[in-house]
């Protein structure tokens, strides 16, 4: 958006679902880091620890499948963010490609119900951690019905605000609070570190195959796969020229570096405690802030709430955009503002009503991380197989080259999903009841009750379904599209 523009809108970001102008399209792969790093730079990071140790497996076998599942999953929204450059468009549009301009408001839905409860997670956890901190400080009593409601009004402000201000006011506010956060987090480190039981962590005995399937799984959904679908939203702000795999790399190391770090810090905490390991479960980030000594505990809540917020902006930021590729017109910050509302309600409901906060949480993870893998096997594919730029009028065309409806790739995403929800399981029975028909196919490897059940390996599959029979049948599609019809995407610039 040029300067003149931003003058006259007082910074706010007016630009939807539309292709991004020639002029506005001047950021760089490196730029990329920024939103991503500060989005997954949370302490709450540390929180996976607990539930990664959940899964009854040994330290050593945490720091590796954490490690994996995150580089992994952060790396496939690197290849997805390629699309962003390729179209110059958000992520759901440009998947119109592979399943039509109408088609791809099936996984358009989905899409939303995710960044939606994404955003909905985040805020929970900064409405428990004040209510929590302000306790531990003696401001209230053991009734948190009051600070609750109030932090919860504040919270979602706060994340409505930074989304309807849009793309070029978040990127200057990441840079902000990419240094807070990194400051107060090293801090953290340093006034903790004294808790690590070493010898508790080593005695901790090693787990199966399946329960670090199971565990790798989880990491994936919770982080890079959670934010797969809109992976290509910040890059559709690339120059033409923009090398593909540096791209790639910014999307994967932003995301990453931060995750990798807090998550084998976390697990050393969790390990040496199972109280806070249990504890972690009711109030992430508060049971986190409990071995800090009181000078700390303020600004510890704050560049928590704060580093929280971040992805709760990029989330709602996001899906503001997704609403609009439903065919909602409205502008998008209004968009953003129906988000925030329906945030604000799923946030109470968690914090009042809901016995636990990693019921919810997981079971929201798996249950929507499997459609999540099988739409990304899919653009993964479909990325892979183009050669030429997207046609970025005929995204916005059902009678252009992509047609209204592409019923193969919607099957496809159909039928692994099929197959993903009958090789996942809900462990919390009794806090997600919701979703308790999962795993209906888990006979084939024994049960519920055998060692593969809780490997939800269904996410995994979706992926690969998702990915291989994409590739195997569009090969003919996709060639007459940039080939046999008139005006053929630009050749790939910068790969």
């Amino acid at each position: 958006m040029s300067e003149q523009t931003l003058a006259r809108t007082g910074g706010i970001e007016l630009t939807g679902i539309e292709i991004v102008k020639e002029e506005e399209r001047t950021a760089t792969p490196r730029s990329l880091f920024l939103p991503w790093f500060a989005s997954n730079i949370s302490v709450f990071g540390m929180s996976y620890g607990a539930w990664v140790l959940g899964f009854g497996i040994s330290l050593t076998q945490a720091l590796v499948v954490a490690a994996v599942g995150v580089i992994l999953s952060f790396a496939i929204c690197g290849v997805i963010a390629l699309g962003g450059k390729r179209g110059s468009v958000p992520t759901m549009v440009m998947s119109r490609a592979a399943f039509g301009v109408q088609g791809a408001k099936v996984p358009g839905i989905i899409s939303w119900l995710t960044s939606i409860g994404w955003e909905t997670m985040l805020a929970i956890t900064a409405v428990l951690a004040t209510a929590t901190i302000f306790q531990r400080l003696g401001w209230v009593g053991e009734d948190h019905t009051a600070i609750s409601i109030v932090a919860a009004i504040v919270v979602a402000a706060l994340i409505v605000l930074g989304a309807v201000a849009g793309y070029h006011i978040i990127m200057k506010m990441q840079a902000v609070l990419t240094w807070l956060t990194g400051i107060t987090t090293i801090i953290y480190v340093i006034l903790v570190f004294g808790h690590i039981d070493w010898a508790a962590l080593a005695a901790i005995p090693n787990g199966t195959v399946p329960q670090m399937i199971g565990a790798g799984v989880m990491v994936m959904t919770g982080m890079g796969l959670g934010w797969v679908n809109i992976a290509a939203d910040w890059a559709r702000y690339q120059s033409r020229d923009a090398k593909g795999s540096a791209i790639v790399f910014w999307n994967t190391f932003g995301g990453s570096l931060g995750p990798v770090v807090l998550i084998s810090f976390g697990l050393m905490l969790a390990g040496s405690s199972p109280e806070l390991s249990d504890a972690i479960g009711n109030d992430p980030v508060g049971a986190l802030a409990s071995l800090l000594p009181t000078w700390f505990l303020i600004p510890f809540l704050l560049t928590a709430i704060l580093s929280l917020l971040s992805g709760a902006i990029n989330g709602i930021y996001s899906s503001g955009l997704t609403l609009l590729t439903l065919g909602i017109k409205i502008p998008r910050p209004l968009a953003s503002l129906i988000d925030g509302v329906i945030l604000t309600l799923g946030t109470i409901y968690v914090v009042f009503f809901s016995p636990t906060f990693v019921g919810p949480f997981q079971s929201f993870l798996i249950t929507l991380g499997v459609p999540l893998a099988a739409w990304a096997g899919i653009m993964m594919a479909d990325i892979a197989l183009r050669r030429r730029s997207y046609d970025e009028r005929a995204l916005f065309d059902s009678a252009g080259r992509y047609g209204a409806f592409n019923w193969g790739a919607l099957v496809i995403m159909a039928v692994a999903c099929v197959v993903g929800w009958g090789f996942v399981i809900n462990g919390f029975a009794e806090d997600a009841a919701w979703n308790n028909w999962q795993g209906y196919l888990l006979w084939m490897v024994g049960g519920k009750e055998s060692p593969w059940a809780f490997g939800n390996i269904g996410v995994i599959l979706a992926l690969i379904i998702g990915f291989v029979a994409y590739f195997g049948v569009s090969r003919a599609r996709i060639a007459r599209q940039e080939h046999l019809l008139p005006d053929a995407g630009a050749p790939l610039a910068g790969k």
